[in-house]
């Protein structure tokens, strides 16, 4: 006699254009539908022997539930998505005019600190990160240790975050 499983294989191979009609109706595509009618056959080859009294609506059950799991999965991540991007990125052109006023005159301050900064800290700062000179490079160029142009950098930085925060 054979088993559940084999008989639900058995049942799936010939209900197959069914069930795809069925889950496709439940994803909205034929691609999610296939998808999920693999992970039925998946799921059948687990099954252990039960009592089961009509196997084709077992089945088609099977297919629907996994279906509508499916679909909750990826509107779940669809949320997830569009929550990360707003957080990365934020709303597109939401920034309202003074945040944009503040961000200008944070800028200001940054850029006025930085030209007042002492040499060759600011040269070292605008060529590392205005012209994407390498560390080495600098310190090569100055006759200096990599330490050196790092101890530079950290000091420029500190400076520039001052006057950034500075209102």
């Amino acid at each position: 006699m054979p088993s559940l499983a084999q008989s639900l294989t058995a049942l799936l191979v010939s209900e197959h254009a069914a069930l795809l009609r069925r889950t496709t109706r439940i994803v909205g595509s034929l691609t999610a539908a296939e998808d999920v009618v693999q992970r039925l056959w998946l799921k059948v080859q687990q099954i252990e022997d039960a009592a089961v009294r009509n196997p084709r609506a077992y089945l088609f059950r099977l297919a629907s539930n996994l279906a509508i799991d499916h679909r909750r999965a990826e509107a779940a991540r669809q949320r997830i998505q569009a929550r990360a991007e707003t957080y990365l990125w934020g709303p597109i052109g939401a920034a309202s005019a003074e945040a944009s006023v503040i961000d200008r005159q944070a800028l200001a301050r940054v850029l006025d600190a930085l030209e007042v900064l002492p040499d060759p800290g600011r040269t070292m700062f605008r060529l590392n990160r205005f012209e994407d000179k390498r560390i080495v490079d600098i310190a090569a160029l100055y006759g200096v240790s990599t330490t050196t142009v790092e101890n530079h950098l950290r000091r420029v930085l500190a400076q520039l975050r001052i006057a950034r925060e500075t209102s």
